[in-house]
């Protein structure tokens, strides 16, 4: 559970803005915070885009924008490989980390920009940088299940329910968050001047990227295919991990 903590508070978590002991009640289902991102001087470590399931729209519609935004924020826009998580109730999660904070203004500005860009169709509420959020791994109370962090290709099988029934192994966790990289600051102001250029050229562009330039950045790093259970295994063996797929794969 430490490793899970200390990754949690890696890649998300402002300093002192939660305790450990806290923080480990959570993620053991004691308890769901909803957990703030952001500082008391307005500043933000991280941003999180909910892509939920809509009665009206086609099936897994909600999974394959979240994949053409991720392969946006890698193929476009340069940056690292963010996080997908399942929320335990309708929906997944892209988990964006920042290695410097940036004002909580910028921050709504950069999504805002884009959702202009890249998903026109879905709403983003207006304090999305700011609103407190229920770190995965959690339990939903309201439904019971369980959010967590998914290897990207296993996405598709959550598109129906998207929560687990028992709480996912703190190791799987550990392996799906350890090897991502926190956007830098250059970085982030790169992408978020390309955004606005982007915009400003062309505010009605739908941003499903052409099928060549999804394919632009090495295929392991894209959500472009669905995960075979011999490729998440072999993904977890590679950590040294065992997995208990009753953990992985809804029922």
């Amino acid at each position: 559970m430490q490793n899970l903590i200390s990754e949690l508070t890696r890649l998300y978590l402002p300093s002192g803005i939660l305790s450990k002991q806290a923080l480990a009640q959570h993620v053991q289902g004691q308890t769901t915070l909803a957990i703030k991102l952001t500082t008391d001087d307005g500043l933000t470590r991280a941003m999180v885009i909910p892509f939920n399931k809509t009665p009206d729209g086609e099936e897994a519609q909600h999974w394959s924008r979240l994949c053409e935004v991720a392969n946006a924020l890698q193929a476009r826009l340069g940056l690292p490989a963010p996080a997908v998580s399942i929320s335990g109730a309708n929906g997944y999660g892209l988990w964006l980390s920042l290695e410097t904070p940036v004002p909580v203004a910028q921050a709504q500005q950069f999504l805002e920009l884009l959702r202009i860009a890249y998903f026109p169709d879905m709403d983003l509420r207006p304090d999305a940088a700011g609103a407190a959020v229920e770190l995965p791994p959690c339990l939903h109370q309201s439904t019971g299940k369980w959010a967590a962090f998914i290897h990207p290709g296993m996405g598709a099988s959550f598109a129906d329910e998207s929560g687990l029934e028992m709480a996912p192994p703190f190791a799987g966790q550990v392996a799906f968050l350890k090897g991502l990289q926190s956007i830098g600051e250059a970085q982030f102001l790169h992408a978020l001047t390309m955004l606005q250029q982007l915009c400003s050229a062309a505010p009605t562009v739908n941003a499903s990227a052409s099928v060549s330039d999804r394919v632009a950045v090495a295929a392991d790093d894209l959500l472009l295919r669905d995960a075979t259970l011999e490729d998440i295994v072999r993904f977890l063996h590679s950590k040294n991990i065992e997995p208990t797929f009753r953990h992985l794969i809804p029922e």
